[in-house]
């Protein structure tokens, strides 16, 4: 199995059967993708969805999910989705100890794990969170934290990462991991393809979302995370990084020196990615011609807003536009 990506799904009684069919379609479309558009071929992709014994699982009077492996084979894959659970997820964990197990086990040979909403409780059940941060659904959270008290829990946010584990609190936290995942196998283009025709609602990227143990995102420089407040809330604004420096109480260069060490970027690129976040939203939701958005998004011209867009985003505003409205009236 080492020549493809091959990712496993794992089924119980009372999963959230979306945390399962949203994943392979979205991931089926990335490979798709990137097959035709891709310069280098990608590698083959591979889903297969796992149960205790290998047997087919019933995921609600109406619909019956085939697996193809059992939990036993579970550490020779790349990626382990771990679905969400229906109502109280403890009778579920403690009829299946020996999936946390298998997580574990996985984990030591390698394979990158996301658990989705109460389907965290594998993961914790298994020792593999204590001492780092995770995040569940909202309901859960306070029964999560008396179960697991040696986990960081982070119920304030909807994505965690902690090297190679991803817990997340939502369905639409989900599918944010799975365009980051789709990025990270077959490039940006194959994942604004997906993000694109998934959902429009898919706006906020996963680098903001979510809480990432050591990342130099989250950073401990608290007059710079105020500097991208206001450049944020000043987007739309003519703005001279000179004069944002100077309004800080800092020299030029000592500015660009420690905003590029706190973020991993330059303020004007910072800038620039704002900007074009704020335009996405009016593209899908106005009427504004693209010059209007452009001006209105504190670019120069609509042809530094069109360049900006599509080194960003690797589609043209317009081209943009056309997806999300067909997707939005259609």
């Amino acid at each position: 199995m080492n020549k493809s990506t091959n990712i496993a799904i794992t089924l119980y009684k009372q999963m959230l059967l979306t945390s399962v069919t949203l994943p392979i379609e979205m991931l089926k479309a990335g490979y798709a993708f990137a097959k035709v558009h891709s310069k280098n071929k990608p590698k083959p992709l591979t889903i297969h969805l796992c149960s205790t014994g290998g047997e087919a699982v019933r995921s609600s009077e109406y619909i019956m999910l085939d697996a193809q492996c059992d939990f036993s084979s579970l550490p020779i894959y790349d990626i382990i989705i771990v679905p969400s659970i229906w109502r109280n997820p403890r009778p579920v964990v403690n009829h299946n100890t020996h999936l946390s197990t298998a997580l574990a086990d996985a984990w030591e040979a390698g394979s990158t794990l996301l658990g989705v909403g109460t389907g965290v409780c594998f993961l914790a059940e298994s020792g593999l969170l204590n001492g780092h941060s995770a995040t569940t659904h909202w309901h859960f959270a306070r029964q999560f934290r008396e179960l697991y008290p040696r986990v960081e829990l982070k119920p304030d946010y909807f994505i965690t990462q902690s090297e190679r584990i991803y817990t997340v609190a939502s369905l639409n936290a989900l599918a944010d991991v799975i365009v980051h995942l789709i990025e990270l196998l077959y490039g940006k283009s194959a994942a604004h393809h997906v993000q694109q025709n998934f959902s429009h609602e898919i706006r906020k990227p996963y680098e903001e979302q979510r809480y990432l143990e050591g990342a130099v995102d989250r950073h401990t420089d608290e007059q710079i995370a105020a500097i991208q407040f206001w450049l944020k809330t000043n987007a739309a604004s003519d703005i001279a990084m000179p004069s944002v420096a100077e309004q800080f109480d800092l020299s030029y260069r000592t500015f660009n020196r420690r905003f590029k060490q706190a973020t991993g970027q330059t303020a004007v690129a910072y800038l620039q990615y704002a900007r074009v976040e704020m335009s996405k939203e009016l593209l899908a939701s106005s009427n504004l011609s693209i010059q209007d958005i452009a001006l209105s998004c504190g670019f120069n011209s609509q042809g530094q807003f069109h360049r900006a867009f599509k080194s960003q985003l690797g589609k043209s505003p317009s081209q943009y536009r056309n997806i999300v409205r067909r997707k939005l009236f259609s």
